[in-house]
């Protein structure tokens, strides 16, 4: 038989998949190694960790073409952005996967919660219309964001409200009653957060995102968790900028199945 992917199943075995991803700042990646959320799948020198919608692939002894095959049969026809370092590897992409994969770019921030000014953060927090309030979410604001596809991801990795409410935060803004838009909890991992920001299409460029990730940012202070942050696109760029993160730069990425 040929090798498969065979999924890490308990704390040791997650300990010794480990250093495949040394070197890696990925807090998806540092979550499904602690067994929080997400998965971890070994195929001979090499691993996979799936979080979310993202899945990175670590460096490995494997033909780049019979690995890239064992992940697009895993895979199947489902959504992911795929991250490879290996240039091989990553360029290879383009020949198993065809026109069901596009490059697309990517931007890292360090992880330096010394960089919040917390007067700042206050600050804008109080840029949102006056018709519009901010809340942390409570088991009504999780009802509310898992109705809509837009806002499902501020709370969708977890397992239920009560697993949502004990391990992640988020933010809300409302109108009238309504969820218009928010910041919250991508994934948590041991000792911070992967924040996720959004808006309603309706409501876009009033604001609403600023104010909801900066209280965001003063909840995780208070609560002894760092918001990590990672960017899909140069608006995202420069909110994070304007709340105090600091660009590593870009990377790139393959979108498969979108």
């Amino acid at each position: 038989m040929g090798k498969c992917l065979i999924q890490a199943i308990g704390a040791e075995t997650l300990k010794s998949v480990a250093p495949l991803f040394a070197n890696w700042d990925e807090t998806l990646i540092w979550t499904a190694l602690q067994g929080r959320m997400g998965m971890v799948w070994t195929y001979g020198s090499a691993a996979l960790c799936a979080c979310g919608d993202f899945v990175f692939l670590s460096p490995a002894q494997e033909d780049a073409k019979e690995l890239l095959q064992a992940v697009h049969s895993w895979l199947g026809n489902r959504f992911a952005i795929l991250t490879v370092r290996e240039e091989n590897v990553h360029a290879a992409v383009p020949a198993v996967f065809a026109q069901a994969a596009r490059e697309e770019t990517r931007y890292a921030f360090w992880k330096d919660s010394s960089a919040f000014d917390r007067k700042l953060l206050e600050e804008l927090t109080k840029k949102l219309p006056s018709e519009m309030m901010l809340r942390v979410f409570d088991s009504e604001l999780y009802a509310l964001a898992m109705q809509e596809s837009w806002s499902r991801d501020f709370c969708s990795q977890f397992s239920s409200c009560e697993d949502f409410l004990q391990n992640g935060v988020a933010v809300g803004a409302l109108q009238d009653g309504r969820l218009i838009g928010g910041a919250g909890t991508y994934i948590a991992y041991e000792g911070g957060i992967e924040v996720e920001v959004d808006t309603h299409e309706d409501f876009r460029g009033q604001g609403i995102a600023t104010a909801c990730s900066a209280r965001l940012i003063l909840e995780c202070m208070d609560r002894g968790l760092y918001p990590s942050w990672d960017a899909a696109n140069l608006i995202s760029v420069r909110l994070a900028q304007k709340l105090g993160y600091r660009l590593k730069g870009p990377y790139a990425v393959w979108h498969i199945n979108e």
